[in-house]
């Protein structure tokens, strides 16, 4: 039997990353076993729920860049995880209304609330698509994602802190390449990835062993690894950085250093 409050379905005994993320950020839709790894990998690396908060920030600069500067009106949300306000399509609306939104994930928790994804300014929309990240083609395809976007019209293709789950064996430049392929011209790809990079060694010895003793498949990358994934396009300034230096608005007095929050992140417009 699942934990009390769980949605049918939904196996509360093996921790979800969507769920520890959830967690980190200080929401609720988490339990017993998600919290326990999170404390787990927060002993190993006391900056975990940071790392959670500063990523969760570049999304919310990245979309209020493209919507503000690069008008883009259009976004493809891949690996969207649990509502954690504001979310893709509040950051987009608030500039203008018009943005639509769709977005993309197989976590049966995260369908459950899908409903809070699928609010709306009256000018724009929101869709919320089941669907697998290794299988780009059937995310090209799904009648919700081309009722949806006009693959006319430029869009941003945002794979947030969801590739690191997607290891060498499991095709991610493939992965990649074939959604960029599909967008429109004058469209973006705003990406970020855990990396070891910044931190000391014996502290990224000890983060992959805790990994590992999870179970769970991870791919943090190198610097060069996650710059392969922009191969041919047109970085935005300030390029390929560690996640709190993309475009901060906060205090430089108190933001994080890179080591504590070990993301790089980038912005690309398709070539």
């Amino acid at each position: 039997m699942g934990e009390r409050g769980a949605p049918p379905g939904i196996d509360t005994s093996r921790m979800h990353p969507a769920r520890r993320y959830d967690y980190y950020l200080g929401g609720k839709d988490n339990f017993e076993a998600d919290r326990a790894n999170a404390e787990m990998l927060a002993e190993v690396y006391p900056a975990a729920r940071t790392t959670a908060v500063e990523n969760r920030r570049f999304l919310r600069r990245a979309v209020h860049m493209l919507a503000a500067e690069a008008g883009i009106r259009q976004f493809l949300d891949i690996g969207t995880g649990l509502p954690t306000r504001p979310n893709v399509h509040e950051v987009a609306q608030g500039v203008a209304p018009e943005s639509r939104v769709v977005y993309v994930d197989n976590d049966p928790i995260v369908l459950v609330h899908a409903r809070a994804l699928l609010t709306s300014s009256a000018a724009g929309r929101t869709a919320y698509v089941d669907a697998d990240l290794r299988s780009p083609q059937d995310v090209l395809d799904d009648p919700d994602v081309r009722g949806t976007l006009d693959f006319s019209r430029p869009i941003a293709l945002m794979l947030v802190a969801v590739m690191h789950f997607i290891t060498d064996d499991m095709n991610p430049y493939g992965i990649v390449e074939k959604l960029v392929g599909a967008m429109p011209p004058g469209s973006y790809l705003v990406m970020s990835n855990g990396t070891f990079d910044l931190l000391p060694s014996d502290v990224a010895a000890t983060l992959a062993a805790a990994f590992a003793r999870s179970g769970e498949p991870t791919a943090p990358r190198t610097r060069d690894e996650f710059a392969r994934f922009f191969r041919g396009h047109e970085l935005v300034e300030p390029g390929i950085v560690p996640v709190v230096e993309w475009r901060p608005d906060d205090d430089p007095a108190t933001r994080p250093s890179p080591a504590e929050a070990a993301v790089y992140a980038g912005v690309a417009r398709i070539a």
